[in-house]
């Protein structure tokens, strides 16, 4: 009877390989997968010692082709600064969705990361993709092979992939993971859009004053000079001259206070008190505040309840929460309530104290607490937040619309008013000589 060697993996993701004395490749695969592993390659022996002697002779010059490739592509880096070696979250999104998809249908997860990688677009994503595959081949677990890549995937996806991984439930989880990365990115399109409209008609309104500065004011200072005939002009026109002259004849001192005013508030928001201060200013501020806190308490809730969901232990996703919270004052609350955990207590508590989370919220996670329904709770209230976000961002689009016309009509219409009034002056002036002469 014919002997086949196999490799196959299993739930875990874990590589493993042996022979079989079948009559058939298919009762080979059929004995693999009574076994509860995913074939992925199952040859017969003495076909694939005769194709080992063939490729013993092509592997030496293989092996100089890619460690040639692997420096070239180590000078590329080197050579262009800058490259992170990032992966857009829009991309990585896809990338998890169809890793989901495929695992889900039954594929074992070496030959979808094979899979992927053969269509995958962005470079960066198809060579960590290859990467993964090459150490999953060489006997490390999933989790292991992405936490060797913490730029692309962060400690959020390693836990939950881990979790799933020992539960022997990776497609679920992957699936969840995909869900909540395409919600997340959702959200993060919504407030973007949002802020679109705002930040074109800054440009639009900065371009402009830039114009009326440096080409429409000296010529309305020139035409006073001749009118004025020494008489001086009204404060807020000389006021407004002053600008003009400042802008005109001073732009590159401008330029470097800019620039000096960013820097200095970028160094003030990287220390410990001013990120602080930024961060709460941002979840106070009016308007754009409001949305703000309501993605951070919906990112808080999803985040904790994916990975509670998914078997990651409540104090070790507490720490991710935190580190992937993007907001000091929500870290800050969440530590609170990890120190609460450790110490046996409740999460509510911490959560009522950082006055950061309204009644509703702190309510829903008390009686998910109560009810050891807590996952589900945050899940709850996860949706219900994306659409408090939704309408959220209606209103302060609508409310910011309003208000970017009105701020820029008081600029400009300031200018014109600056402009004008020497004009009202010297009617006013030419009205009363002429006046005097009539009465004389």
């Amino acid at each position: 009877m014919p002997k086949y060697s196999y490799v196959a993996m299993d739930a875990h993701g874990k590589e493993s390989k042996g022979t079989l004395e079948v009559a058939s490749q298919n009762e080979a695969i059929a004995r693999v997968k009574d076994m509860n592993l995913f074939p992925t390659k199952i040859v017969e022996v003495d076909k694939a010692k005769a194709k080992d002697k063939g490729d013993k002779k092509a592997k030496p010059a293989a092996g100089k082709g890619a460690a040639k490739k692997k420096s070239g592509a180590l000078n590329f880096e080197i050579k262009i600064p800058g490259l992170s070696g990032k992966v857009k979250s829009k991309v990585l999104c896809t990338f998890t969705r169809q890793l989901a998809t495929l695992v889900d249908a039954g594929l074992p997860l070496l030959r979808g990361l094979r899979v992927l990688e053969k269509q995958e677009r962005n470079v960066t994503l198809k060579n960590i993709v290859g990467e993964l595959a090459l150490a999953i081949e060489g006997g490390s677990t999933f989790s292991e092979a992405l936490a060797q890549h913490p730029k692309v995937f962060n400690r959020l996806f390693v836990n939950m992939v881990k979790a799933g991984e020992l539960g022997g439930v990776l497609e679920v989880v992957l699936i969840r993971l995909s869900e909540f990365m395409e919600k997340a990115q959702k959200i993060k399109g919504k407030v973007v859009s949002a802020m679109f409209y705002p930040i074109a008609v800054l440009v639009v309104a900065t371009a402009i004053m830039f114009v009326l500065m440096t080409l429409v004011i000296p010529k309305f200072k020139e035409v006073f000079a001749g009118l004025a005939e020494g008489a001086q002009l009204p404060a807020f026109t000389r006021f407004v001259m002053a600008v003009s002259d400042l802008v005109k004849n001073h732009v590159f001192y401008t330029a470097i206070g800019v620039a000096c005013f960013v820097v200095a508030f970028m160094l003030f928001k990287s220390t410990k008190f001013g990120r602080r201060l930024w961060d709460l200013f941002k979840l106070k501020m009016p308007v754009v505040g409001p949305v703000i806190n309501k993605v951070a308490i919906s990112r808080f809730t999803r985040t904790l309840g994916t990975l509670v969901s998914s078997g990651v232990p409540i104090l070790q996703a507490l720490t991710i929460v935190k580190e992937t919270a993007g907001n000091v004052i929500i870290s800050n609350a969440v530590h609170a309530v990890h120190e609460s955990v450790k110490e046996g207590e409740t999460i509510t508590a911490p959560l009522e104290a950082s006055n950061v989370f309204p009644p509703m919220v702190i309510s829903m996670v008390d009686v998910g607490e109560q009810t050891g329904a807590l996952p589900e709770m945050l899940l709850k209230i996860a949706d219900t937040y994306d659409e408090e976000v939704d309408n959220a961002v209606a209103a302060m689009t609508s409310l910011l619309e309003p208000i970017m016309i009105v701020c820029l009509a008081v600029i400009v219409g300031s200018i014109v008013i600056a402009m004008f009034l020497p004009l009202i002056d010297l009617m006013n002036r030419v009205g009363d000589s002429s006046g005097g002469k009539d009465k004389e």
